[in-house]
């Protein structure tokens, strides 16, 4: 359980490539010691500047073939030729702490991840257009005019999605988008559900009432 009283529960950002969905799920997790990120496990090669472990666990075919076998990812899609899965393990260990954990997937995955946990929230995030959506994309380092096409045209199927999700933001500028996932999280925590030990609190507080009026009522 976290210091804040809250249960935790996983929060996931899915959006079509280049609408910015890493940087913001990193903006959360280093902004908020409640917030952590899910690891997941690719077949995709590192961009440079990327961490094994840090950004992601990345493996060979056999390697995640292997995960998948033993029951290690929450979920694994195939997304532009790459397999992509979350890893289990520090999902719900973070969940059992009162953590929230950000994960940073794609819409097949935010299903499979609706499926498995009650209380997920989905946010769709938004590119502020088409055009921008696809300057963003073009300036990907390592990424061929052929990479672009890819994912442009997967980026219209998953825009048909979007009406799933809790929340659709459009990430038009970065801190703006920031504060409004932000307020989100907050929202969220504050559900009825998700307050630990709220109905004991609640309950205390009627027997005092309830024994304040007695003791007015008395005099």
């Amino acid at each position: 359980m976290s210091p804040t009283g809250a249960t935790g529960f996983p929060l996931v950002l899915a959006a079509p490539s280049g609408a910015g969905k890493t940087t913001l799920a990193r903006a959360l997790v280093e902004r908020d010691d409640r917030v952590v990120f899910a690891l997941s496990a690719t077949t995709r090669p590192p961009r440079p500047g990327e961490k094994d472990g840090v950004h992601y666990r990345f493996v060979d075919e056999a390697g995640f073939d292997r995960l998948e076998r033993d029951g290690e990812l929450l979920e694994w899609a195939t997304v532009h030729d790459y397999r992509y899965g979350t890893l289990k393990r520090g999902v719900e260990s973070a969940l059992a702490s009162g953590h929230i954990v950000v994960l940073d997937i794609d819409v097949q995955g935010a299903r499979r991840i609706r499926a498995l946990f009650r209380g997920a929230v989905l946010v769709f995030i938004l590119p502020p257009s088409a055009d921008e959506l696809e300057r963003r994309l073009r300036g990907r380092a390592g990424e061929s005019p052929r990479d672009t096409a890819v994912r442009l045209r997967t980026a219209l199927q998953e825009l048909g999605s979007a009406a799933e999700f809790d929340y659709i933001v459009i990430n038009d500028d970065l801190e703006s988008t920031i504060g409004v996932l932000e307020g989100i999280l907050e929202a969220e925590r504050h559900r009825t559900g998700r307050k630990a030990g709220l109905h004991v609190h609640t309950a205390e507080m009627i027997g005092r009432l309830r024994h304040m009026i007695e003791e007015k009522s008395a005099t």
